[in-house]
C-alpha cells in the first residue's frame, strides 16, 4: 500500500516536472517573439530576422562631456562642467539651466528626425547620478528615470531600438573624465560601488523588462582603459554579477558586454555565461581594414556570439564611410558617435557657438582653486547668462545645422 502511494506520488511529481519543463521553451519562445535577442552569431529581431543595426549615440545629453561644448581643459567631466556653470550664473540658475538643457538637447523631434534620415537605433548614455544621488545610496530620482522613459516612448513611437548605456558608473569604470568619477576606476576596488551598480541595473531591468523598444543593456562604457591591466581580471566577474541581477527580473532582454582597454580587448572574456549576450567593441582613429577588427571576428567565430560596434566616429567623412563599409562587409551592426555637439562637422548635428562662448571657454581654462582669484577673471554675469540662454536655443534641432556629408558617409539620406 505504502509502495503504491509512493509510486503514485512519484508519478504525480514527474508529471508536474514535465509540465514545468514543457512550459520553459514556450516562455523562451514568447520572449523571442517580443524582444530582439541573440541567436548564434546574430542579433535578431522578434521575427528572427538578423538586425543590421544603424545607430547613433545620444552623447552629452544625460552625461555632459566637456569637449562637446568646446572645453578641453578645466571643465571636461560632468561635475566640472556643473561647477563651472554654477560659478558663472549661481547655483539656482545653473540648476534651472540643466533642466532646460535636457529638455532641449534631445526631444521627440530629434528622435523623429533620426528615424527619417535612416537610423534604426539609438544608444542612450547616462550618468548613474541621473538616477540616484551620489551620496544617498538607496534613494532614487524619479525625474531621472522619467528622462529614460521619454526617450524609450519616443523611440517606440518612431520604430527605433534603444540601447541603455551606463556611461558613468558608481565609483567610475574608467578613471577618466568620461565616467564622471574621481581619477581612478574605483568601481573595481569598491564593493559598495559594485553593489550600487548591481542595484541600478536591477532597477532598470525591472522597469523595462516588458518594453519591446529596448534592444538591450550596455552594462559599462569603455571600462578599464590602458594602464589598469592589473584590474582586468575583475571585469568579467562583475559582469556576471550584473547579468545575474538583471536575469532575476528580466530574462528576455539582450545584454551587451564591452571589453577592457576602451572596449577594445576581448581577451578578458571566457566562454559566454548567458545565452542572450552580445559583445560590443569601440573603434576610433585606426585603420579600416579587416586586420583592425580581426580579434573581434575571431571571438565571434570562436564562441558563436554576436558582436556590435557600439561606438565609432569622431573622424572625417572618408574614414566614416570606410568604417561603415568594413562593418557591412562583415555583417556587424554599428552605432556612431555622437549625434549632436557644438561647432563640429564630426557628428550628425552641429550646434552653433553662442555669443560670449569664447569667454566661457577661456574662463574654464584659467579658473583655479582660489575663488577670489577666479572672481577677477570671471566673465560678466550678463555675458554668462546670455551664453547659456543661447546655448539652450541653439541646441534645438530646428536651430542647429544638419551635417549632410556625415549622413551620406554613413550611407543614410539627409
Amino acid at each position: 500500500m505504502q509502495s503504491r502511494q509512493v509510486g503514485a506520488a512519484g508519478r504525480a511529481l514527474a508529471a508536474c516536472l514535465a509540465l514545468v519543463l514543457a512550459a520553459v521553451p514556450l516562455r523562451a519562445a514568447e520572449r523571442a517573439r517580443r524582444f530582439a535577442h541573440a541567436q548564434g552569431r546574430e542579433i535578431v529581431g522578434p521575427d528572427g530576422a538578423p538586425l543590421r543595426l544603424k545607430g547613433i549615440g545620444l552623447g552629452n545629453w544625460l552625461l555632459p562631456e566637456g569637449y562637446m561644448f568646446g572645453f578641453h581643459k578645466g571643465a571636461t567631466s560632468p561635475r566640472q562642467i556643473q561647477e563651472l556653470f554654477a560659478e558663472l550664473v549661481g547655483p539656482d540658475e545653473a540648476r534651472d539651466f540643466w533642466t532646460k538643457f535636457r529638455d532641449a538637447w534631445v526631444t521627440r523631434d530629434d528622435i523623429r528626425f533620426l528615424k527619417r534620415v535612416g537610423f534604426d537605433s539609438v544608444r542612450v548614455p547616462f550618468n548613474y547620478r541621473l538616477l540616484t544621488p551620489e551620496d544617498e545610496p538607496g534613494t532614487w530620482r524619479p525625474e531621472g528615470f522619467a528622462r529614460l522613459d521619454d526617450v524609450v516612448a519616443w523611440s517606440r513611437a518612431e520604430g527605433l531600438w534603444v540601447v541603455l548605456d551606463m556611461h558613468g558608473a558608481p565609483g567610475g569604470q574608467t578613471g577618466r573624465n568620461i565616467d564622471d568619477g574621481w581619477g581612478h576606476p574605483w568601481l573595481f576596488e569598491s564593493e559598495e560601488s559594485q553593489a550600487r551598480t548591481v542595484a541600478i541595473w536591477r532597477k532598470l531591468a525591472e522597469r523595462y523588462r516588458d518594453e519591446p523598444a529596448v534592444l538591450g543593456y550596455d552594462l559599462l562604457n569603455e571600462p578599464l582603459p590602458n594602464g589598469y591591466e592589473a584590474l582586468n581580471e575583475r571585469l568579467e566577474p562583475l559582469y556576471r554579477r550584473l547579468v545575474a541581477a538583471i536575469r532575476e527580473v528580466d530574462p528576455g532582454h539582450l545584454v551587451f558586454l564591452g571589453g577592457a582597454r576602451w572596449d577594445t580587448d576581448f581577451s578578458v572574456f571566457g566562454s559566454p555565461f548567458d545565452p542572450n549576450l552580445a559583445y560590443t567593441f569601440h573603434k576610433y582613429w585606426n585603420q579600416t581594414d579587416d586586420a583592425s577588427i580581426q580579434s573581434f571576428l575571431q571571438f565571434r567565430e570562436g564562441h558563436g556570439v554576436p558582436i556590435w560596434l557600439g561606438e565609432s566616429g569622431e573622424n572625417d567623412e572618408s574614414w566614416i564611410e570606410a568604417c561603415v563599409r568594413l562593418m557591412d562587409r562583415h555583417g556587424i551592426g554599428w552605432c556612431f558617435w555622437p549625434y549632436k555637439k557644438m561647432d563640429s562637422t564630426r557628428g550628425v548635428v552641429s550646434v552653433a557657438r553662442p555669443a560670449y562662448w569664447d569667454e566661457v571657454v577661456a574662463y574654464a581654462e584659467k579658473r583655479g582653486a582660489d575663488f577670489e582669484a577666479n572672481a577677477r577673471i570671471r566673465p560678466p554675469l550678463a555675458h554668462a547668462r546670455q551664453a547659456l540662454a543661447e546655448l539652450l536655443e541653439k541646441s534645438r534641432l530646428g536651430n542647429a545645422r544638419v551635417n549632410e556629408g556625415y549622413l551620406r558617409a554613413l550611407g543614410l539620406h539627409p
